[in-house]
């Protein structure tokens, strides 16, 4: 039986082969540590040191939850889709489906996202009679997460002024019509799950007996609640193998905490940390430019990505006077690619960093890109495009050819809202005032 070893580095098939005991590995970008937890995954099972129901495998997105769950199904003879392999918020959810008297809950409460929990605070708003001048909904919603997701109810929240005691009486009263309505937010997810499991010793001993191994994945990015939440399931023999880089910690303005890092190994005695250095993504040239930088935060961890791959390309810098300058040098650049070397728009890339400046960039990529694609096409090529790509309800004007344009509406399924023209009266299924 392969025990999926064969394509491992040296530092890939210690993290994977590691004996059941606490470990951290340091994942550099582009290290391969999907790969590392997948195959850490099925060598666990096919070793036989466990069973595929005593794994508990968290990441942070659905998409990286879906990556596991494919790979574990390519590499495993069962299926994973009952194995606990998921994000916090799934996890705590199937918990909570399961135990859901236990936690309070109607057995088929709905989950609210943002746009909800956002809706649900303006009717409480409104309800209370509250001025949303002094008290906007955004900062509301922006005070409860933040709470929960420190794993703090509105009872004991310290209130300051009059300003903090009225953000905590909307908190208690939100949690009032969530309670009444059989919903949570998905900050409540984690949080109903960890009281849930810190009040309640049977439940807490039963998944701390039967999660032997627990796998964490982008573990910089944990807040302080996650981590306690773990940390419930450590009563047990369960060991602990978790995956960062703190050197990509970003979502601190979301709540997390990379510091859960550093008191991991001292919570759990770790004796063993891996460092995965080898980057499968970039050349030299971009490897050495990031060490560089980021040799200059304090208090890291410490590693040091090298690549195979070469040196690559030398690193230019160009400094503009305005961003449409940038905007503007970096058009001409992908079009000297596309040109030079015959590489596709598609496979040119651009990053920019995060906040306002970037939509003021783009129009200009924007534009530069289809001017580029027209001067490869013909005008009556142009034309012939545009019909093929329009709804047949676009290619006539209505008031020019109202048959044809009823025609067109009952051909292709359009309604009046679905219409493309803006400022025009619908009036007995013909669109007036068309020009």
């Amino acid at each position: 039986m392969s025990l999926h070893l064969e394509h491992l580095n040296p530092e890939q098939l210690a993290a994977v082969t590691l004996p059941d005991e606490h470990a951290l590995i340091l994942a550099g970008a582009g290290s391969g540590k999907t790969r590392v937890l997948t195959t850490r995954i099925a060598w666990l099972v096919k070793s036989g040191r466990v069973t595929p129901g005593g794994i508990l495998a968290v990441t942070f997105t659905n998409k990286a939850a879906r990556e596991m769950l494919t790979r574990g199904s390519a590499m495993l003879p069962v299926n994973t889709r009952g194995m606990w392999i998921g994000t916090f918020h799934g996890l705590c959810n199937r918990m909570l489906r399961a135990h859901h008297r236990d936690a309070g809950l109607p057995q088929a409460f709905q989950i609210l996202d943002s746009q909800d929990q956002l809706a649900a605070i303006k009717r409480l708003l409104k309800t209370l009679g509250a001025d949303e001048d002094r008290y906007p909904p955004r900062d509301v919603h922006y005070f409860i997460n933040a709470q929960k997701e420190e794993g703090v109810r509105a009872r004991d929240v310290a209130a300051v002024d009059d300003s903090s005691r009225r953000f905590v009486e909307l908190y208690a009263a939100y949690d009032e019509q969530c309670q009444r309505e059989g919903v949570v937010d998905f900050a409540e997810l984690l949080l109903r799950s960890y009281e849930l499991l810190s009040r309640n010793e049977i439940l807490r001993e039963h998944y701390s007996r039967r999660f032997r191994h627990i796998l964490v994945d982008e573990f910089q990015d944990t807040n302080r609640l996650q981590y306690r939440w773990l940390k419930l399931f450590a009563s047990g023999q369960a060991t602990f193998f978790c995956v960062g880089d703190d050197d990509q910690s970003i979502y601190t303005f979301r709540g997390a905490n990379v510091g859960n890092m550093a008191e991991f190994e001292r919570d759990f005695k770790v004796a063993k940390v891996v460092r995965l250095e080898q980057n499968y993504r970039s050349h030299g040239n971009i490897l050495d430019a990031a060490n560089a930088l980021i040799s200059n935060n304090r208090n890291r961890l410490g590693k040091n990505l090298w690549t195979a791959a070469g040196r690559g390309e030398p690193i230019r810098v160009f400094e503009g006077g305005s961003d449409g300058d940038e905007g503007r040098w970096i058009v001409e650049e992908v079009q000297a690619l596309s040109l030079e070397r015959a590489v596709e728009g598609a496979r040119a890339c651009a990053v920019f960093p995060g906040g306002p400046v970037p939509g003021v960039r783009r129009p200009a990529l924007f534009r530069a890109r289809g001017n580029q694609a027209r001067a490869r096409l013909p005008a009556a090529g142009r034309r012939a495009r545009r019909r093929q790509r329009a709804p047949a309800c676009r290619q006539f004007p209505a008031a020019r050819h109202r048959r044809a344009h009823r025609r067109a509406v009952a051909g292709c399924g359009k309604t009046k809202r679905h219409l493309p023209f803006s400022g025009h009266r619908w009036k007995g299924g013909v669109v007036q005032g068309a020009d």
